[in-house]
């Protein structure tokens, strides 16, 4: 059987039509369907496989060789996580002391309750390193009591970053080439000094100075720091721009950004006219818009000889860079690094989690001073090193050895545990932090002397046959591999210990990760280009081509939509969608409900499908916060669950202890709110008229099915669906409105399918089979039973 599916869809990719008809028993037996649709694959004249797209054929894979040790390791995982997971499974069972804290059972034992942090999203704009001030180091204790003070204090750090020796040397090569790459380690002064040095060199007045971030949150944290230094308000002379939220004004001089937001206002100007110098910091990480950018700049600068084009790295290794951009000189800024003894492991390692907590026990024993970094994939990876290493360290040495912080770092972490890491500890106490691999460059905690390396990585790679998404354990590159090690050189000489072998090290690891270009749905990206006017992908300058099945994927998804013509070129739909800066279902999703008149629930389901996961489960109250969330749901639709939990914030006020006390996070419900004003104005403008369906929800499920047609799913089993089109399996997962409910539908759609420990679809609607055949005709249509 799955033989035949992969060969149905080989046969569908080549441009041939294949008519199938849905298993009559099949449905009958689990849900017992009374509409039956045959399902089409018609592929457009243009993707008929006559056209090339891209120089590159074969799909990437962030992998040297599948059958090596690491690769083996990779897709094994630790035992030790495992083992952890199992424990955790039968613990749940076990009676929990906080169920009876307040209750007067509870008050009899003496149980207290803890009070719960009245707003977990509270220190969010905290100052996350006050105690490692310049002039705190310096001993200058009260010079911050008065501005003067204060703004001496902001010189002197100036002052003390190793660009500052180097500043007229760098201008003098920017000043003599348009284009220049400049190399620096982090925390050298390139991302917040760069841009000033340009400002008083006398650029600022031919346009703005516009300085490009990979995250939004670098964006928003640099623009502040550089208007502390300059002496102005935020959002004047220096502003940042981030996805629905613009902090600049007419007077903004220097203009922090993400990637993303210079691409989409190369859609209104192409010249982009309004700026003499572009810094595209952090290009070592080769995000996906950075990636469109150098292709769309390196035209720019072609066009305008006035513009200046800055492109900073990390890492030593930017000749790629440079030969990219047309032998473009490069610059490298001297960093204070100190000497980084590397060892690696004698032996392969098979547990990498229960050798990195040895390892870091072992560095504590010798009793050298400073502080430990340890490196993990994931979130669960990182749990039960933190666990473990706590366990080891307090039943085995707590009588012989000097205390041990064991701080996590990890995305979903609420922000005032993740303030912990930067936080200098007291004398006497060691830090040992353990992170993802955003302390490779994006985060720098200063006193880090050990680094522990597993040589470990979570990657997002998207499987373009089958259109899914699968975040898997994957080993690093040497590239990453040595800017882990340079972590351990930043105060003072280090050591990194890499829990792998030099051989493993030189054969079984690629010189530098996979672009995230070449690894992701490019959809959006496709659709952007075409906006431009960039008809022949082909003739577009990547730096690293895309995969052809990856171009193919994406135009086929938009002829789907209605965003490309029989012949590849943009419709007018196509040009409505390029105006909202959503993933393309989401443009179209907006487009349909104003044509059906749920446009109001549209744009608030669409708002709260554009930020982080809004419920969070706190260790130790996951059965707590399984309830109140289970209060929210809305049987038919995980889509509707979400518009549910607007309205019932809405009408408690847009209360955040509200939110709170329903375990949801206040400050993602506080985005929601200004994503929707944002998507509001964004409709005005393209004379959208927004309307309310009121008690129509069947509407609003309609309106979702015509944006998602294409990834419907039937069902197969208890929870189990596979999708109509592909025969891949497809499960519901255990937070989803659906799961567990006493009815299950025959039909669903989702928003996306990712690959974990199982195919699990994100966001699911129940859909009738009617509507699938009325909105996706060329997929399906129905045949009537008897």
């Amino acid at each position: 059987q799955d033989n035949e599916r992969w060969e149905k869809n080989r046969m569908m990719r080549s441009g041939v039509v294949i008519q199938t008809k849905v298993d009559d028993e099949d449905l009958n037996e689990f849900g017992g369907a009374r509409v039956h649709l045959f399902v089409h694959n018609i592929v457009p004249p243009f993707l008929d496989g006559r056209i090339v797209f891209t120089k590159q054929f074969e799909p990437v894979i962030p992998l040297k060789d599948n059958t090596c040790d690491m690769a083996v390791c990779a897709r094994n995982g630790s035992l030790l996580v495992r083992k952890y997971r199992e424990q955790k499974e039968r613990k749940k069972s076990q009676r929990k002391d906080w169920e009876l804290a307040g209750s007067k059972l509870g008050n009899i034992l003496g149980i207290k309750k803890e009070n719960d942090k009245e707003n977990p999203d509270e220190g969010d704009e905290s100052d996350f390193k006050s105690s490692q001030r310049f002039s705190q180091h310096m001993g200058k204790k009260n010079e911050a009591t008065s501005d003067f003070a204060k703004s001496k204090t902001l010189e002197q750090q100036r002052q003390f970053l190793p660009i500052y020796a180097v500043k007229e040397e760098l201008l003098n090569i920017i000043r003599d080439n348009n284009i220049v790459v400049v190399i620096g380690e982090t925390g050298s002064g390139k991302t917040t000094q760069l841009a000033q040095y340009l400002h008083e060199d006398g650029y600022s007045k031919y346009g703005m100075i516009g300085c490009t971030q990979p995250r939004r949150v670098a964006a928003m944290s640099v623009a502040k720091r550089v208007s502390e230094e300059m002496g102005v308000s935020l959002g004047e002379e220096v502003g940042y721009a981030i996805r629905f939220e613009d902090v600049t004004s007419e007077k903004t001089i220097l203009k922090y950004m993400t990637d993303g937001i210079l691409l989409r206002e190369s859609l209104r100007e192409s010249d982009l006219d309004t700026y003499s110098c572009i810094i595209m910091d952090e290009a070592h990480e080769r995000s996906l818009n950075t990636d469109v950018l150098f292709g769309l700049l390196r035209d720019v600068v072609t066009r305008r000889r006035d513009l200046k084009l800055i492109v900073t790295s990390a890492t030593m290794d930017a000749e790629k860079f440079c030969h990219f951009f047309g032998n473009v000189p490069n610059y490298t800024i001297p960093g204070r690094t100190f000497a980084v003894d590397i060892l690696f492991s004698k032996n392969v390692v098979e547990d990498y989690v229960e050798a990195a907590v040895k390892q870091a026990l072992q560095i504590h024993v010798q009793g050298r001073k400073g502080d430990i970094l340890c490196f993990m994939p994931g979130q669960e990876d990182i749990e039960v090193t933190c666990d473990t290493l706590t366990v080891f360290y307090l039943s085995l040495f707590w009588k012989m050895l000097l205390p041990l912080a064991v701080l996590p770092i990890y995305s979903q972490l609420p922000s005032d545990l993740q303030a912990k890491i930067f936080q200098k500890a007291p004398d006497g106490i060691r830090k040992c932090v353990v992170a993802t691999n955003i302390a490779e460059t994006s985060l720098t905690v200063d006193g880090i002397a050990f680094v522990i390396d597993p040589g470990f990585c979570k990657l997002k790679v998207f499987n373009s046959r089958i259109g899914m998404d699968s975040l898997s354990v994957f080993p690093v590159s040497q590239a990453n591999a040595n800017q882990r090690s340079g972590r351990a050189g930043r105060t003072e000489s280090g050591v990194a210990y890499r829990l792998y072998t030099l051989n493993q090290y030189k054969h079984e690891m690629l010189l530098a990760s996979v672009p995230e270009i070449q690894r992701t749905n490019l959809a959006n990206v496709v659709l952007l280009l075409k906006s431009l006017g960039v008809q022949d992908l082909l003739k577009f300058h990547f730096m690293d081509p895309p995969p052809q099945d990856n171009i193919l994927n994406s135009m086929y998804q938009l002829w789907i939509l209605g965003a490309l013509d029989n012949t590849g070129a943009l419709t007018s739909c196509g040009r409505s969608m390029v105006e909202f800066p959503l993933d393309p279902p989401l443009s179209k999703m907006m487009i349909v409900a104003a044509e059906m008149g749920c446009s109001a629930e549209i744009l608030i389901i669409v708002s709260m499908l554009s930020v982080p996961a809004i419920f969070y489960r706190p260790t130790g109250r996951e059965e707590e916060s399984d309830t109140k969330r289970e209060k929210f749901s809305v049987p038919e639709s995980d889509h509707m669950t979400l518009l549910n939990v607007y309205q019932q914030w809405k009408t408690n006020g847009y209360s955040a202890t509200w939110c709170n006390d329903h375990f949801i996070h206040a400050k993602a419900m506080r985005k929601v709110r200004e994503v929707r004003s944002q998507l509001k104005e964004i409709a005005d403008q393209q004379k959208m008229k927004i309307v309310s369906a009121g008690n129509e929800w069947d509407v609003i499920r309609k309106c979702i099915c015509a944006a998602y047609f294409h990834h419907a799913a039937r069902l197969k089993g208890i929870g189990e669906y596979v999708n109509v089109r592909t025969g891949m399996p497809c499960h519901l997962h255990p937070t989803s409105s659906l799961f567990g409910m006493g009815f299950t539908p025959d039909y669903v759609v989702y928003h996306e399918l990712v690959m974990t420990s199982k195919e699990y679809m994100q966001n699911v609607t129940a859909v009738e089979g009617e509507w699938l055949a009325e909105l996706g005709p060329m997929f399906y249509s129905v045949k009537e039973s008897a």
